[in-house]
């Protein structure tokens, strides 16, 4: 009842004008060189990463003598060590030099700058387009992740490594191999393009994507945390990603939990029940 009177309210008050159109202009007339460089959106998703990392590797790092932190541990007696950070740094430095850097050029030297239409998307317009890419992206990610643990060489080949840590951390989040990395890549460009999504939407879409996958491997269930926010056990979270990662034949959906419901591979978390 309460979202059904918020988007009426965002409707009434979009009939008239956009509230999203004078950021839109501002981005528009002052950054318009860099919004409309192809590199822009890979500028913008690489440091939004680490940017959004950073918080919860401090968390990690400062371990017990945050102990208000340390209670929201999901496994509190597997914290990563100083190795496992600088094993997933690494990884994550030489995917992105090695292959998210040279097709960042390519798109530089051979794309045309990109337009940027003069009207902004009204704000109900940019939250059912991320919405809606999010949920484009679960099922693809559902399917290639679920394939990837049926089918052995695809696993060893691909996935493993993903797989070396069953406590995770926001730093293993791109610990992957590098067709995984260029697939998920793929899918986060295609999909707005798909969905014929406004650049802002776009935008939008990949920051709060980098986000919410960060949050599902930094390892910590906190009050704030996207999955306590939405309700019905709609949105699996950082708890259901723990179990993903400890117990592998389960919660292959990236963010939602309906796919895996529907196919009989849902799992929950019990704090008080320690997983074996």
């Amino acid at each position: 009842h309460t979202l059904k009177n918020l988007f009426q309210i965002i409707y009434h008050v979009e009939r008239n004008d956009s509230l999203l159109q004078p950021l839109w202009d501002s981005l528009r007339l002052n950054y318009r060189d860099y919004l409309r460089s192809p590199l822009f959106p890979v500028v913008l998703t690489v440091s939004s990463y680490f940017v959004l990392c950073l918080p919860f590797l401090v968390c990690d790092i400062m371990g017990d003598r945050w102990a208000w932190v340390q209670q929201f541990k999901i496994q509190p007696s597997r914290r990563p060590t100083a190795s496992t950070l600088l094993h997933c740094g690494g990884v994550t430095f030489y995917n992105q030099l090695s292959l998210v850097l040279p097709a960042s050029v390519a798109q530089w030297a051979w794309r045309p700058p990109v337009d940027l239409p003069d009207q902004a998307p009204s704000l109900l317009e940019l939250i059912v387009g991320v919405i809606g890419n999010l949920l484009l992206f679960d099922f693809q990610y559902f399917i290639w992740h679920l394939l990837h643990h049926r089918i052995r060489w695809l696993y060893v080949t691909f996935h493993a490594i993903h797989h070396n840590y069953s406590s995770p951390f926001a730093l293993a989040t791109q610990c992957l191999g590098g067709w995984e990395l260029v697939t998920v890549g793929f899918w986060t460009t295609l999909n707005p393009v798909i969905l014929r999504c406004h650049l802002l939407t776009t935008w939008a879409f990949m920051v709060l994507h980098v986000y919410v996958s960060i949050e599902d491997h930094c390892g910590y269930d906190f009050p704030w945390s996207t999955s306590r926010l939405i309700p019905f056990g709609i949105y699996g979270g950082p708890s259901k990603h723990d179990v993903h990662h400890q117990r592998p034949n389960t919660n292959f959906a990236p963010h939602f939990s309906h796919w895996d419901k529907l196919f009989g591979t849902h799992a929950d978390f019990s704090f008080s029940t320690p997983l074996k």
